[in-house]
């Protein structure tokens, strides 16, 4: 099944339910579904959104609302902050599965020998050949911090 179907199916019982905390559920995964209503008119015609489409939309909605998390931890704001935490959840849900840090290790480590870099001069081009390969299952910012780490430890 698809992340699209599954997410319209989950709205629908999530709209149907009368469980404790569902509101929260129910309006995190309409707000997926406009963003991703969205992108597919953005596209305007040339194609339905794909699963990769779909977890690029999900990715971007993650990073937000880390951020807003932080934002709000920052300045106090811990209710708030409690919400962004539920929400990502929600949306991680539908994504692939993240990358364990070993697992992240591992990738970045095939990718360093495949391409041969050597140096943080190079990360552009490490770049390039790894974010095709850790889309969706793995945070751009711990990404780069272990790429940096692996490169100066070499």
């Amino acid at each position: 099944m698809d992340i699209l179907q599954k997410l319209t199916e989950d709205l629908a019982i999530s709209m149907k339910s009368k469980e404790e905390g569902s509101d929260l559920r129910t309006s995190t995964l309409r707000m997926m579904k406009a963003a991703l209503k969205n992108a597919e008119i953005a596209k305007r015609g040339k194609g339905d959104l794909n699963d990769d489409d779909v977890v690029s939309i999900l990715s971007t909605m993650v990073k937000q609302r880390k951020d807003s998390f932080d934002q709000y931890v920052a300045a106090s704001r811990q209710d708030l902050a409690d919400k962004e935490g539920r929400e990502i959840a929600i949306i991680q849900e539908y994504m692939p599965k993240q990358f364990s840090p070993e697992e992240l290790d591992e990738v970045i480590r095939a990718t360093i020998r495949e391409t041969g870099v050597t140096n943080m001069k190079e990360m552009g081009k490490l770049m390039k050949e790894l974010l095709p390969k850790v889309k969706g299952k793995a945070d751009g910012k711990a990404v780069n911090q272990r790429i940096r780490e692996l490169l100066e430890g070499a």
